[in-house]
């Protein structure tokens, strides 16, 4: 069960998102999550999986489907394991927190996306080297 400051996040700001569970791991899916310009389509499904012991636990990395390229064709660092999860490929963005970062009673999904949406931004501003 999430925590009441996340579920009432979600139902404020991601209408359709829905709430499962798959392997031990609590998972949110947010239907077509927008997308900054640079990438191929304007948004994409968004899937987050949260470890048994979150929120004291940070989330850890979070996928896309359809997969999520760039308008370039330049690669997004770290975007190109694709997993199965409900029946779907997904495409895996795997970020990770650096020790301490997360703050256990402060952070939250919200911050959470808020760390998805710097990272889009950077991914599409990236140029190819």
């Amino acid at each position: 069960m999430l925590p009441p400051i996340d579920v009432e996040y979600l139902q404020a700001t991601c209408p359709g998102h829905s709430f499962s569970s798959e392997a031990g791991m609590m998972c949110v899916l947010m239907p077509n999550f927008p997308l900054p310009p640079g990438f191929d389509q304007a948004g994409s499904d968004l899937l987050l999986r949260l470890s048994p012991g979150y929120p004291d636990v940070p989330p850890d990395m979070w996928w896309f489907a359809p997969a999520v390229r760039r308008t370039d064709g330049a690669v997004i660092a770290a975007t190109e394991v694709r997993e199965m999860h409900f029946g779907r490929e997904w495409q895996r963005w795997s970020r990770h927190f650096s020790a301490g970062q997360w703050k256990s009673g402060i952070d939250s999904i919200e911050s959470y996306l808020a760390l998805v949406r710097m990272e889009l931004l950077a991914a599409a501003a990236r140029r190819a080297a």
